[in-house]
């Protein structure tokens, strides 16, 4: 799985407390139709990226001896594997990755494009990249021009389109990042310069926050316990003791607790 350390940009505290029930009724509406037309639950976001520059081209990019693979790493990956497969037959590593697919049952596929907008899509773990790339197809702008996706660190791309998404490692989520495969030059630099995702897909920006606006509203506003109530029940109290008795002498101390609490006033 690949970590991702940044996180979606908040929206502005007054816009949140301005949401009415309508307009979080309307960005559930959206993020529905969104889902039924494409087939799978969607979101977008910004975050913010490493790149001071945003719409960098391509020839800006970080070379590949950045995500150079060290002797280190081979060793420490090696270690690894070892440790796993130490006296596992076969049958047993076969089971144990059957089991591990069953308890699997979504995979959460953010796709990072160099205008740092985020594309968040659900897969099952059974789906192959081809369904990813399927997908990037109908919701990029510019679907006429060549891309790939690839995985960092080390920088890899993406290659097997056959593979699952759970074989790939992409579970329970992972980043991918996204890049038009264009030569140096004046159309890479359009390219890049104008927006990834097509107008409808960018609609949709940051309507799970208002969407769920609501029911967090509700969850604040809830009552609190009033004054003087006890928050914490009594045999709570009575069980740390019951865990410090032990043996017979334990048992005759809680019955003499039990006792004392039936009988006094």
């Amino acid at each position: 799985m690949i970590v991702d350390g940044s996180s979606p940009l908040p929206l502005n505290r007054r816009r949140l407390t301005n949401i009415d029930s309508m307009e979080a009724a309307s960005a559930k509406a959206k993020l529905a139709a969104a889902k039924e037309k494409f087939g799978r639950e969607i979101h977008v976001f910004e975050t913010e990226g490493p790149s001071p520059i945003q719409n960098e081209v391509p020839s800006t990019e970080e070379s590949d001896d950045v995500y150079e693979f060290t002797a280190e790493d081979y060793h420490r990956v090696m270690a690894t594997k070892k440790e796993d497969n130490y006296l596992k037959t076969r049958k047993i590593r076969e089971a144990e990755e059957a089991a591990r697919r069953s308890r699997v049952t979504k995979a959460v596929i953010r796709v990072r494009f160099p205008d740092n907008h985020t594309l968040e899509v659900t897969f099952h773990p059974s789906e192959t990249i081809q369904c990813l790339y399927d997908l990037i197809m109908r919701v990029i702008s510019r679907p006429d021009l060549p891309f790939y996706l690839y995985t960092t660190p080390p920088k890899k791309q993406i290659k097997d389109m056959t593979q699952d998404i759970f074989s790939t490692g992409f579970i329970p989520g992972a980043i991918v990042y996204f890049s038009y495969d264009l030569p140096k030059g004046a159309d890479a630099t359009a390219a890049n310069s104008a927006a990834f995702l097509l107008d409808e897909v960018m609609s949709l920006k940051g309507l799970e926050v208002i969407a769920g606006a609501e029911q967090a509203e509700a969850v604040q506003s809830a009552p609190e316990p009033g004054v003087g109530a006890s928050t914490v029940p009594f045999p709570i109290a009575q069980t740390s003791k019951r865990k410090n008795l032990g043996g017979q002498n334990g048992l005759k101390c809680e019955s003499s607790l039990l006792l004392q609490f039936h009988i006094s006033p």
